[in-house]
């Protein structure tokens, strides 16, 4: 996975003011934290954070100037229920070669067998992996698979260097047949009126 850098800024102004004055400047609030440090406040700039957040788990470089470059992973993201906008995000320290527990995407690929239906169980897999090196996504294949079938965690093949977090037995898929159509009942009281017609006796 690719690194992202992102030039940030160190705030100390804090309080929803202090954010809202933040984001009509198009940047965002975010902390920093993670191996017993204390927590960074900074401020990313918005266009640029928001291209990067989305793609899941992305590795980023956080920038500030006079200070080392920092590795980090996004633990939070906030985000405007209506425009999507980012309004807060939490950021995780993180160091090369170290392995962290990361929830990552689940592709499915192929069809089953005729007259399956794949019920997706789950959309993310709990893996650990290396901080610089987590996987975009994990496959899964349904092809062929019978109704009836399943697929647990421990059945998938992970991408090498990553284990397994989930527990093993955790269903990921299933094959079911196709729900059988059911005749639409009659309208209350349709069934009675037919039953007095048949027994009514025919006009002379």
């Amino acid at each position: 996975m690719a690194e992202i850098i992102l030039d940030a800024e160190e705030r100390t102004e804090f309080g929803k003011g202090a954010a809202r004055r933040i984001r009509r400047a198009d940047k965002v609030p975010a902390v920093l934290y993670g191996h017993g440090t204390e927590p960074v406040h900074l401020t990313l700039p918005g266009h640029e954070a928001l291209l990067a957040l989305r793609q899941e788990n992305a590795l980023l470089t956080v920038r500030v100037a006079g200070s080392e470059d920092r590795l980090a992973l996004p633990k939070e993201v906030q985000r405007d229920p209506i425009k999507g906008f980012l309004q807060h995000v939490d950021l995780l320290l993180v160091t090369r070669g170290e392995k962290v527990t990361v929830e990552v995407p689940i592709e499915f690929v192929g069809v089953p067998a005729p007259g399956g239906i794949v019920n997706e169980e789950r959309t993310h897999l709990a893996l650990q992996a290396e901080a610089t090196n987590i996987p975009a996504h994990v496959e899964v294949s349904v092809e062929g698979l019978q109704i009836g079938a399943q697929v647990t965690a421990a059945e998938i093949v992970l991408p090498a260097g990553a284990e397994l977090e989930d527990p093993a037995d955790a269903l990921v898929l299933s094959v079911s047949a196709p729900a059988a159509e059911e005749l639409p009942e009659p309208a209350e009281g349709e069934g009675d009126e037919e039953a007095e017609t048949e027994g009514e006796p025919e006009a002379e």
